[in-house]
């Protein structure tokens, strides 16, 4: 009998049709995560309705359990089917980070020990990197509830067994040389997927990492970087030859002194986890403050590197010759989240509260709202369960917003975060006034914004880095394909929620990358969205 996807997810719906086929066939988790090529942990998540499933999964699961799954029109991916127009009320508490959790993951491959993430985000990006460490032979499973996560390393990875699949699905797989370098001396890791969002060279990686022996092959065309690693040793006794003075020949570990031409989050992060297995003193000049790599130097510390400088862009970091503890850490909470429901509240012209939000991340991006006639008011502050990230709650009133006089463009922290621009487009185009937006850091994301010209807002799209809105407007409904972007992709939903009447967006699984349950939070808030993939259960 087919049922209607109406008042459950259909990852829900999804879970339970193929837990009654394997049931049916009696077989076990394990033997369907076998026959599928996935792992154990993935099919108790998909059962349970925790994870979003592919069309090409769906029809894998269908093949071997022997039964149809669903009546699909393949040519559509999960979409949100939006009643726009409707005030939001409320309170939204904001989850841990998802850039924090990925380099987190990461980094648990250099612990021998047990590592216990608490309240990680539930993200199709975490899923991901999950599915990669799974693959490789760690040990991953949600405890207390499945709010935690715990991590036990192999004695010996298999990385010659990597899911290519997931892991090409992520830009994060590159946040693997720095760990990965200090245990083999050679691997492969699958090209980096992730955001579209122009072309991203990982030459500032691997010039970084070439510091501890590492070299990358990425121009044979052959869809993998080809790594070697150089012993240590062996680099030392070459540079004796050409030293004079005779503690630098005894020291067996030399300081290292980095210099870094661009401030990445992610290459800051990949020399961190490399300096973390280097007993040495590690300098990294013109490294990235942000929000994630302080969460990651704050759990390197439990870890029992020694780290100076953090929230600076100078960092010494000496390392430990081998890290085998067992450690339990919980990420910071997410200022992109919490800048996603500011805009959120702005934009359909609401009152929200919005709890636990990482003031230290957002101080700009609060200023440059206020100029603009944003009335939020925040609480006294309080710590976050990592002890070190300042927290408030935020109370966004409805506010008759104008545009800035000056241009509105990202910096590296503590200036405007780069991933929170595009929420001041939507935000823009609410206000009243002509503000130019200036994306110089991506090649193409600023283009994303025209998508909201398809829901009424006027936008002068000036080239690939600039473009101007002018507002106020008047939110019309608009079927759309999401961006292949995960902030673009909101901005849109967003603006869906702004307008009166149904607008359908496609293909969601963007935002499934980087927010948990998004669509039931904004509903408990009061909007109107339906999860659909034009299909039905069997």
């Amino acid at each position: 009998m087919n049922t209607a996807i109406e008042n459950r997810s259909y990852q829900q719906a999804i879970g339970q049709v193929i837990r009654r086929l394997r049931r049916d066939k009696g077989w076990t988790q394990k033997k369907l995560a076998e026959e599928v090529g996935t792992s154990q942990s993935a099919i108790h998540r998909i059962e349970n309705g925790g994870q979003n499933i592919s069309l090409e999964l769906i029809q894998k699961f269908s093949a071997v359990l022997g039964g149809q799954i669903l009546s699909v029109n393949d040519t559509v991916s999960q979409n949100f089917l939006i009643q726009g127009g409707r005030e939001l009320h409320g309170k939204i508490t904001i989850n841990t980070s998802k850039n924090a959790a990925v380099a987190l993951l990461c980094a648990s491959l250099l612990n021998r020990g047990t590592t216990l993430l608490r309240h990680l985000a539930r993200i199709e990006e975490v899923f991901r990197i999950i599915e990669v460490l799974e693959s490789i032979g760690v040990k991953c499973r949600w405890v207390n509830e499945d709010r935690d996560l715990e991590i036990i390393p192999p004695d010996e990875l298999k990385i010659d067994q990597i899911d290519v699949e997931a892991a090409r699905k992520t830009r994060s797989i590159l946040m693997f040389m720095g760990p990965l370098l200090h245990k083999m001396k050679k691997f492969r890791l699958p090209y980096a997927g992730g955001c579209t969002l122009g072309t991203r060279t990982i030459e500032p990686h691997l010039r970084a990492l070439s510091s501890f022996g590492l070299k990358v092959d990425a121009s044979a065309c052959s869809g993998f970087y080809t790594a070697s690693v150089e012993p240590e040793k062996r680099r030392l006794r070459a540079g004796w030859q050409t030293r004079d003075r005779i503690d630098e020949v005894k020291n067996p570990y030399p300081p290292k002194r980095i210099v870094l031409i661009e401030r990445g989050d992610t290459v800051t992060e990949n020399i961190l986890m490399a300096a973390a297995l280097y007993p040495g003193e590690t300098t990294i000049v013109g490294a990235s403050p942000n929000y994630m790599v302080q969460d990651l130097c704050f759990f390197l510390e439990k870890l029992g590197v020694r780290i100076r400088g953090i929230g600076t862009t100078t960092l010494r970091v000496t390392g430990q010759q081998e890290i085998n503890t067992n450690v339990e850490y919980s990420p910071a909470e997410d200022p992109i989240e919490a800048m996603s429901f500011i805009a959120v509240a702005l934009v359909t012209k609401s009152n929200l509260t919005i709890e636990r939000a990482p003031i230290e991340f957002l101080e700009v991006e609060l200023e440059v709202l206020k100029a603009m006639g944003a009335r939020i008011a925040r609480s006294p502050e309080y710590y976050s369960a990592n002890g070190r990230t300042r927290l408030v709650d935020l109370m966004v009133h409805k506010s008759e917003l104008t545009a800035p006089t000056d241009k509105i463009a990202p910096m590296p922290f503590p200036g405007l975060n780069i991933d929170n621009l595009p929420f001041f487009a939507v935000v823009a185009a609410t206000a009243d006034g002509r503000t130019l937006i200036h994306d110089w850091v991506f090649e193409n994301r600023a283009i994303y914004i025209t998508y909201l010209e398809n829901l009424n807002a006027r936008v002068e799209l000036l080239d690939a880095h600039r473009v101007y809105v002018e507002g106020p407007t008047s939110w019309r409904p608009a079927e759309l394909v999401a961006p292949p972007a995960l902030r673009p992709a909101v901005v849109v939903m967003i603006a869906m929620l702004a307008a009166p009447g149904t607008s359908i967006l496609r293909n969601v699984y963007s935002i499934n990358r980087g927010y948990q349950d998004f669509a039931s939070r904004l509903n408990k808030l009061g909007a109107k969205i339906e999860p659909s993939a034009g299909l039905h259960i069997i």
